[in-house]
Formats: C-alpha cells, sequence, structure tokens
C-alpha cells in the first residue's frame, strides 16, 4: 500500500461542472489544461498538482479517492467542504 500519493485536482462548485470536465479529460496534459482554466484552487496554476503527501494530511473524502485511484485515471465527482473534485494520481510512492 502506498504511504504517499502524488496527485492533480480541479476544484469546482457544482458535481455537474465536475461532471462535465471529466468527459474531455483524457490525459495529464488535458487535466493540467482544464485545472488551469476551470479550478476554483490556487493549485490550478500549477495544472492542479498538489505534490507528493501522506494519509492524515487532506480531508477524508479526497484523501480516500486519492489513495484508492489507480495512476492516471481521473476520479469520479468527490465532494468536500471545499466542493466537487476531479483528482488524478500521477505517482504512488
Amino acid at each position: 500500500m502506498a504511504d504517499e500519493v502524488r496527485a492533480s485536482h480541479i476544484l469546482v462548485d457544482t458535481k455537474e461542472e465536475a461532471l462535465e470536465l471529466k468527459e474531455n479529460i483524457t490525459s495529464l496534459e488535458d487535466f493540467a489544461r482544464a485545472a488551469a482554466e476551470y479550478s476554483n484552487c490556487p493549485s490550478g496554476a500549477e495544472g492542479g498538482d498538489l505534490g507528493y503527501f501522506g494519509r492524515g494530511m487532506m480531508v477524508k473524502p479526497f484523501e480516500d479517492a486519492a489513495f484508492s485511484l489507480p495512476v492516471g485515471v481521473v476520479s469520479d465527482p468527490v465532494e468536500t467542504q471545499f466542493g466537487w473534485h476531479l483528482i488524478m494520481v500521477t505517482d504512488k510512492d
């Protein structure tokens, strides 16, 4: 089991926005471009990259999704108190 993951995310206000974005993402490049254009998180400027993080560093629904995803797969929309996230794990350590 991975101790850390490296993930990128896109944060939007609604599940509908997240679902619409997910339909158009087929690669990490698409993900980074969508994050830069649509994400409400400052990480959007970095293509959504959050860097590496371990368990207990993110809110629980986000963490659960990130640690369960295979590398390179875009999550279904994940709701947290911040809004709706699409998550893509780019590495596991």
